[in-house]
């Protein structure tokens, strides 16, 4: 890779300094003077802005080098305590972990750089409106301490890029089962009082079933993320990026945080055709007629698979209370918010308390009817 590719900056055109990304501008803006200039889009040989798709099959194999590093000078650093490598401007000096608040950083320094994004999602919520949606998340936690509610502790959420993988697969699968079709007998029975009843009981008739069906996953996503805890990560999705990825452009990085991938490529294609093989479980069992089914078995033939490595923008809250640590995670494109938050045991000893008054008051007004 040429030198002046990777030490590719993006400078004010008025004062000089180094601009950075603005989500509310959709630009480039110089932290100094104010100057705002667009991002440039890389552009392939024919002209055209392209998200690529690689072949799955042959990247496993191997990724060219033409196809690693940041298009820019960057420094990496690992937290020692949640593990998280971030990627950031030289200029910056990071302290503590954007993740977890850790000071136990150390320099990270990779034995082949990391294989690039070639797409990803610009930063579109501004750090004003993700305050404002910490701050009535926390105020509709009614079990939430009043402390936390009052100072939502919006002063220390961060802005940050993170890595995901998708995959898209053709897939022909073709299924046996066996069909159960509900049918009702009459049954005679002694009551509890020596007298004859009947009733209708049900039974299942159980025949064989088959069938067969095509169909196409677009981008199945794979988060590759330390920082970020999964289960926070998939609350806050879909991220749009089957209609809204952009050509990567590391201007769009410029001033930003980002997390380098520590999922590797093949580690997240299991995991993808995991999610794949139960998605056409799920598929396949919707296909099989009659009212149930038993000893589903699907057969599926995997053709046309393709991945990306991309960026996807997120804002990220991240505290301790007492003695538990809690993240609060925004999708940076949508605005979906997710997160865990401490409970006031005030609160919920009161609310207990109200449940059993209310219980015991029905419970005497039911008593005084009788």
């Amino acid at each position: 890779m040429p030198d002046a590719t990777a030490q590719k900056k993006f400078s004010c055109p008025a004062c000089g300094a180094e601009a950075q990304w603005n989500p509310a501008k959709k630009a480039l803006v110089c932290p100094f003077c104010g100057v705002t200039s667009p991002a440039q889009a890389e552009i392939n040989a024919k002209g055209e802005q392209v998200i690529v798709e690689h072949d799955l099959v042959a990247a496993l194999r191997g990724i060219p080098d033409e196809q690693r590093g940041w298009q820019a000078k960057k420094i990496s650093v690992k937290c020692q305590s949640c593990q998280a490598i971030s990627v950031f401007d030289p200029e910056r000096v990071g302290q503590r972990c954007d993740f977890c608040g850790s000071t136990a950083l150390v320099p990270y320094e990779e034995i082949k750089e990391s294989f690039r994004p070639e797409s990803l999602l610009p930063m579109k919520i501004t750090e004003t409106q993700v305050r404002e949606s910490i701050r009535r998340w926390y105020g509709n936690r009614w079990f939430a301490p009043n402390q936390l509610k009052r100072g939502a502790l919006t002063d220390i959420v961060k802005g940050l890029y993170i890595p995901y993988w998708t995959f898209d697969a053709q897939v022909h699968a073709e299924w046996t089962a066996e069909s159960g079709y509900y049918y009702y007998e009459t049954e005679t029975y002694r009551d509890a009082n020596g007298n004859n009843q009947t009733r209708q009981v049900q039974k299942i008739r159980w025949v064989p079933s088959s069938g067969a069906l095509d169909h196409f996953f677009d981008d199945e996503l794979v988060p590759a993320s330390r920082g970020v805890r999964e289960e926070m990560l998939r609350k806050i999705e879909p991220f749009p990026t089957t209609t809204d990825l952009v050509p990567y452009n590391a201007a769009y990085l410029s001033g930003w945080v980002v997390e380098r991938y520590q999922i590797d490529l093949v580690a997240a294609a299991q995991e993808a055709r995991q999610e794949m093989d139960s998605e056409l479980q799920t598929l396949c069992a919707a296909r099989v007629p009659g009212n149930t089914h038993r000893n589903l078995q699907v057969s599926a033939d995997y053709s046309g698979q393709t991945f990306k490595h991309i960026l996807t923008p997120i804002w990220l809250l991240t505290y301790d209370y007492g003695a538990r640590n809690f993240q609060v995670v925004i999708n940076g494109y949508t605005g979906v918010i997710a997160g865990k938050y401490p409970k006031s045991w005030v609160k919920i000893t009161l609310a207990v308390l109200a449940a059993l008054a209310a219980a015991g008051l029905a419970a005497l007004l039911l008593s005084q009817q009788r």
